[in-house]
């Protein structure tokens, strides 16, 4: 977690995504601060920084300017400045959101912008996490497990529907963003009992495969915990892929669990199989 003078901050996940009321126009030779976090698991502070600003600058343009002319030390994590590697997530006046898909013209200029890196994860230094425990929960989840071929040449049939329904969960760039706005794992630091949205996103696509036939309803019960979610949609409203995580991965999830584990008619069906064996 990380330490310091961090004020609390209330995550707004409706923050506007055009230029309107709140925002300011990006002119030439006009200036912005933007309030940065400096610091390491030891503990650190905000710092302001007064840089120029230009039409078309993202946020993560204004912190290489500020890394290249000001602070030649600012840890910051990037790589493909497109919004497809996930690598540059942070907290941008108080939302989880990407550096590099942050226009400066969606902000209030007026004011300073505040960075700060995700709080969910253990601190490195400055906007820089640890997100290496999300790898090891995947690392945990039964992997794709398909049936046998349908066809003697080793092919499988799938109807169409059945392979589209699951690949809107491909989409997922892991920025970890769903994992940082969620309040099971930044609030109750549930991280030993909940894998998180982006893991169910996950599970789904494994779940909801045509050709799998692995059983992972057991271990979404016990050992990953969907049941802390309690659908509040904030995942889906940060996923910068638009990935409708909660009404077409989770609650179809829930409603598995619900199926095998509370169903009284399943529980009656189960009981009578089993006499019937026996």
């Amino acid at each position: 977690m990380i330490q310091g003078d961090m004020s609390t901050t209330t995550i707004d996940t409706h923050a506007p995504k055009t230029a309107g009321a709140g925002s300011a126009a990006v002119t030439a030779g006009r200036k912005a601060t933007f309030r940065i976090w400096r610091g390491d698991a030891a503990g650190g502070a905000f710092r302001d920084y007064t840089t120029d600003v230009t039409p078309g600058m993202v946020v993560l343009d204004a912190i290489h300017q500020i890394q290249a002319d000001q602070a030649n030390d600012l840890a910051v994590r990037w790589n493909c400045k497109a919004g497809k590697c996930g690598s540059c997530s942070a907290e941008i006046n108080g939302k989880p959101r990407l550096m590099c898909m942050t226009r400066l013209n969606e902000l209030p200029l007026d004011e300073p912008v505040t960075v700060e890196p995700m709080r969910t994860f253990p601190l490195i230094k400055d906007l820089v996490t640890d997100v290496s425990w999300n790898f090891r929960v995947k690392q945990g989840i039964t992997r794709f497990t398909p049936h046998p071929p349908d066809a003697p040449d080793g092919t499988w049939r799938m109807q169409q529907s059945d392979v589209d329904r699951v690949q809107e969960f491909r989409k997922c760039i892991e920025c970890f963003l769903c994992q940082d706005v969620c309040h099971v794992l930044r609030e109750h630091h549930k991280q030993d009992e909940f894998i998180g949205p982006r893991y169910f996103v996950y599970a789904a696509a494994l779940e909801m495969h045509p050709l799998d036939v692995a059983d992972r309803v057991p271990d979404l019960k016990q050992a990953q915990g969907i049941g802390y979610c309690n659908i509040t949609k904030c995942c889906t409203k940060v996923c910068p892929e638009g990935i409708t995580i909660t009404d077409n991965a989770i609650i179809p999830l829930k409603e598995r669990v619900v199926d095998e584990f509370y169903d009284p008619i399943g529980k009656l069906v189960k009981i009578f199989s089993r006499k019937r064996r026996s």
